[in-house]
C-alpha cells in the first residue's frame, strides 16, 4: 500500500463515520502520512515505509476496526520511531512526566518520609512531575531543531 492509498484510505474512513473518536486515529494516521509524504525519504525508504503498512493489513475488516486501527497506529508510529527516529510531538515530554511520576513517588516514600506520608508522597510527585516536564521539554526541542518531529 502506498503512502498516497493509505492517506486515500483513511479519508474515506473518515467521512464514512460520525464517531468522534474513530475520527481522532484517522486524522491522526492521516497526519502521520501527510508527514512522511512531505518529508525527502530516499527510495528505499520509502518502499520500507510502504511496505510496514503493506503488513499492518489496513483494509482488513476486523470486528472493532476503531480498536485495530489505533494498536496498527502505534505499531506503525513505533516502527517510525525505531527506524527513522521519528517521534510524535510531545512524545518526550509526555515520556518525562510518566518516568518522573514514578520516580517522584518513589522518591516521596523513601526521602521525604520522614514528613506525613501523603505529604512526602505528594511533594516527591510533584518534584518528579517537573523534573520529567523539563527534561523531556528539553528533549522536544532538540528533537524538533534536528527534524525528528512529524
Amino acid at each position: 500500500m502506498t503512502l498516497q492509498e493509505a492517506n486515500n484510505f483513511f479519508e474515506s474512513l473518515k467521512i464514512g463515520t460520525t464517531i468522534k473518536s474513530e475520527i481522532k486515529v484517522y486524522k491522526k494516521f492521516i497526519y502521520v502520512l501527510t508527514e512522511l509524504k512531505r518529508r525527502g525519504f530516499s527510495k528505499d525508504e520509502i518502499q520500507s515505509i510502504e511496505a510496514k503498512l503493506d503488513s499492518l493489513n489496513l483494509e482488513s475488516n476486523p470486528e472493532n476496526g476503531k480498536k485495530y486501527l489505533k494498536k496498527a497506529l502505534i505499531k506503525f508510529e513505533k516502527y517510525l520511531k525505531d527506524t527513522f527516529s521519528l517521534t510524535s510531538k510531545r512524545y518526550y515530554t509526555n515520556m518525562g512526566i510518566g518516568l518522573g511520576s514514578s520516580f517522584g513517588i518513589l522518591f516521596g516514600i523513601v526521602v521525604l518520609s520522614s514528613f506525613e506520608q501523603s505529604l512526602g508522597i505528594s511533594l516527591g510527585l510533584i518534584i518528579g512531575m517537573i523534573i520529567g516536564l523539563i527534561i523531556g521539554r528539553s528533549m522536544d526541542a532538540k528533537a524538533l531543531s534536528e527534524g525528528r518531529v512529524l
